[in-house]
């Protein structure tokens, strides 16, 4: 007889008894009401995974206060009343289907595509992003803007947004709240040696630039208690594929250890080839790190579709969970493909054109039913 998957194996991670391996990874869909609302179609978009046998789900980046952290236009929040009511919806939709499901904070910074264009953006340090916006998500005339750096008041404000957004999350129904320290964003500028040029307490030795992600996990937990807080982490960002942690594993060890009191780490985005991109020189993958120095649930994210790596990750040792993105949009229901040994759809970019929302995704998918 063929042994199953190792990803379709349960998996207790907090209170929950995750059914397998498999994780809905945050994708940005920018389909929320004007006003950042969700909508009855996000809810049928997340319903769809859990109905697919997805072990967890996590939600896109939302916002966690109107002045200064959303990222683009369309992008969902979790700032108002309105926002916490449609959060609901979605979240009562997945929980009936049978998972839980987690609501990712993220502040964009720097890399605001839609803050409604002409309001200052804010970072550690006022260094304009490289690279260019991404056109699915929205055009920026002119590019990004060179952001103003941040005072003392900002950054009691980025904290108590993003407490009051995990306040709203747990009123939603949400089973935790992710931190999204990666991939380019606020909290990933402040870890990023080119984009924070502080020379106070938040800037200069990686100690230091990790302190408000550390910072804003303790303020969550000493707020809400036992409400789950994990954190995503990555090297690379939406604009910058090459960047690496300069002291490599070094740094990794600086950074997994002051976050050693959240409740999970994700890291993200290091290739499709993942164990050889995610490896330090000593021979070690960035997750094996997390794992050995935080001693937490370690979810890996990067070409997890492919089910020989998939498969070595989880049996090395690697993580525990996996995250899967676009082989999720291309097989909604991947885990029982996955088990019944049907073979995956394999992801068209074509699915996020002209704009990566859900519009756009529906009309691909009736053209290619025709």
């Amino acid at each position: 007889m063929t042994k199953a998957h190792p990803a379709l194996d349960a998996f207790a991670f907090g209170r929950f008894d995750l059914r397998n391996r498999f994780v809905v990874a945050p994708m940005t869909r920018i389909s929320a009401r004007a006003d950042g609302t969700p909508t009855p179609r996000m809810a049928e978009y997340y319903r769809e995974f859990a109905v697919g046998g997805f072990g967890l789900i996590i939600t896109e980046g939302i916002y966690p206060d109107a002045r200064h952290s959303q990222g683009y236009l369309n992008q969902p929040g979790l700032v108002t009343d309105e926002h916490v009511a449609g959060w609901r919806t979605v979240v009562d939709a997945v929980h009936d289907a049978g998972a839980p499901i987690i609501a990712q904070l993220m502040h964009a910074g720097a890399l605001s595509q839609g803050n409604s264009y002409g309001v200052e953006t804010i970072a550690p340090s006022a260094v304009a992003p490289i690279g260019k916006p991404l056109p699915e998500y929205g055009d920026v005339p002119g590019g990004w803007p060179t952001p103003r750096e941040m005072t003392a008041a900002d950054f009691d404000e980025v904290v108590d947004g993003f407490v009051a957004a995990a306040l709203n999350a747990r009123s939603a129904g949400f089973d935790g709240v992710e931190i999204h320290a990666a991939n380019g964003y606020l909290l990933d500028q402040f870890i990023t040696d080119y984009t924070n040029t502080r020379t106070d307490s938040y800037g200069g030795t990686v100690e230091n630039r990790i302190r408000l992600t550390a910072r804003i996990v303790a303020a969550i937990q000493d707020t809400l208690g036992g409400f789950p807080v994990g954190v995503r982490l990555s090297q690379t960002k939406v604009n910058d594929f090459v960047y690496r942690w300069p002291g490599a594993e070094a740094d990794a060890k600086v950074i997994f250890g002051a976050l050693a009191h959240a409740d999970y780490l994700h890291v993200a985005s290091e290739g499709r080839d993942f164990i050889e991109t995610a490896r330090f020189p000593s021979g070690q993958t960035i997750t094996a790190v997390a794992a050995e120095v935080a001693g937490r649930p370690i979810i890996a994210n990067g070409g997890m579709h492919d089910l020989a790596q998939a498969a070595d990750v989880l049996n090395g040792k690697h993580a525990d969970l996996l995250s899967v993105a676009r082989g999720a949009l291309a097989n909604p229901d991947l885990p029982h493909r996955v088990a019944a040994g049907v073979a995956q759809t394999v992801f068209d970019h074509a699915m996020l054109m002209p704009m990566a929302n859900l519009e756009c995704a529906d009309l691909w998918r009736r053209g290619t039913a025709q």
